[in-house]
């Protein structure tokens, strides 16, 4: 599939690969597709961005290139990089046969290693793969300096060997936490749209796909407490991801429903909610008091 007839099957597309779509993310990525512009997804951890990114390339049934951004990425690492070693060999060879090399002969394409960007620039299958430029907001802010004329033309410049330009522009989805601002000239070379927390009932629809074996009143509770822990002081809040796994850890502890069980056995799963001791304590009060109303 190169691009969608409409929104709706957007939905129905993403739906069959049991990931509901809401209908401002769904449009988001019917542009993006359609204009063949970068799409930059943020909201908060666990709102599904990285997720929207692979069920997109296996909608499309096209390579998911993802490039994973942290602090310190270069370019040789994100977008080309040489073959040290075999540039290293073609000198020595060259000093084995007394023949001459110039600097010019070590800098072909022959010796270039294409990084995740330059990969898909130079992809050459069917169809334009899914390039994910996943959590963009950890990488420096030099690096997106780097991606600018990539998200505007479709192009990478080696200077050694002149610009490559993609035939077909890949499909781009970057994400972000927003753990920093991002510079405006990034954000111009883009679509944008915000994930938000899902309401508890469309929360509940997203985890009765994802843990087929939960009752939906587990569920159903599960959902309304995370909703409700959100308005809690937490250094780290629950998303949708958290949500999944803790109604997992619940049906592996043989929780039936948070409303009847022993208040130690969802205690137990609390981990999968809370990632720092603070947010543990707060969570479990709140749970105290969830379980005894």
């Amino acid at each position: 599939m190169n691009s969608f007839a409409d929104v709706d099957e957007v939905i129905r597309c993403f739906d069959a690969k049991d990931y509901l779509l809401d209908l401002g993310t769904a449009s988001a990525i019917y542009l993006a597709v359609t204009l063949g512009r970068p799409l930059l997804l943020e909201g908060e951890p666990g709102v599904g961005k990285t997720t929207a990114a692979k069920t997109l390339a296996a909608v499309m049934g096209t390579p998911l290139v993802r490039l994973q951004c942290y602090e310190g990425l270069t370019a040789a690492e994100a977008l080309y990089d040489w073959n040290y070693q075999r540039q290293l060999l073609s000198i020595r060879l060259a000093e084995t046969q007394n023949a001459a090399i110039e600097e010019s002969d070590l800098y072909t394409e022959e010796y270039l290693v294409d990084r995740p960007i330059l990969q898909c620039v130079r992809y050459r299958g069917p169809g334009a793969p899914v390039l994910l430029i996943d959590e963009i907001d950890r990488a420096d802010d030099e690096f997106e300096a780097l991606l600018l004329e990539f998200l505007g033309e479709a192009a990478v410049t080696v200077p050694e060997l002149g610009t490559f330009v993609a035939e077909r522009p890949p499909v781009v989805v970057l994400t972000s936490n927003r753990s920093r601002d991002l510079h405006d000239a990034l954000r111009r070379r883009c679509l944008y749209h915000w994930i938000d927390y899902p309401d508890p009932s469309r929360a509940v629809a997203i985890v009765r796909r994802t843990v087929p074996g939960a009752r939906t009143a587990l569920i159903e509770h599960a959902a309304q407490f995370v909703s409700y822990t959100r308005g809690l002081d937490l250094d780290k809040p629950p998303g949708v991801a958290e949500t999944i796994d803790w109604v997992s850890a619940l049906v592996a502890l043989g929780v039936a429903d948070l409303v009847d069980a022993d208040t130690e056995q969802p205690l137990a799963g609390l981990g999968a909610l809370a990632k720092t001791p603070d947010d543990f304590a707060s969570i479990s009060e709140a749970f105290a008091e969830y379980s005894s109303h």
